[in-house]
């Protein structure tokens, strides 16, 4: 069979994409909303505990995979987000909170470090005395904060 010349191949087939979108703008919108899935997941894990071997093993992936998925580099499909949701005990919905055009979804701000340190920290306490000890400051500390900005003094 004679080889063709270039002009007279079919020409390849263009990817397709969303009415009105350029493939870039598409790929770009995607990433940001897999980086914003993937730090709420991160986030979720640390609340909760968790190693990212752990939550490998309970979903049945590889290390290597659950921190592909945190980092936002492998896109997760709906099937395994409803997956790691039950695992994390929180809604599908949970993981999109917060997510908006053209934000740094890996941006945290120094409060939210914050949070998700005293969490990871909370949970490595092994002695429950000690986590209902610093549990019952916090809360006594909340109710301060809350009279302070209330114009009340607390009881």
């Amino acid at each position: 069979m004679p080889i063709q010349p270039d002009s007279a191949r079919a020409p390849a087939a263009k990817p397709r994409v969303a009415a009105g979108a350029t493939p870039e703008r598409n790929s770009q919108r995607a990433s940001a909303a897999d980086h914003h899935v993937g730090s709420r997941i991160r986030e979720r894990r640390v609340m909760m505990g968790l190693s990212q071997q752990q939550l490998a093993g309970m979903i049945g992936v590889t290390y290597q995979q659950a921190h592909k998925y945190e980092r936002g580099l492998n896109r997760i499909s709906a099937g395994r987000l409803f997956e790691i949701a039950g695992v994390l005990a929180v809604p599908v919905s949970w993981f999109f909170d917060g997510l908006q055009d053209g934000a740094d979804p890996k941006a945290l701000s120094p409060r939210q470090r914050m949070g998700l340190e005293l969490a990871r920290n909370f949970a490595l306490i092994d002695n429950e005395k000690h986590q209902e000890a610093l549990s019952q400051m916090a809360r006594a500390l909340a109710a301060q904060a809350a009279a302070a900005k209330a114009g009340a003094t607390p009881r």
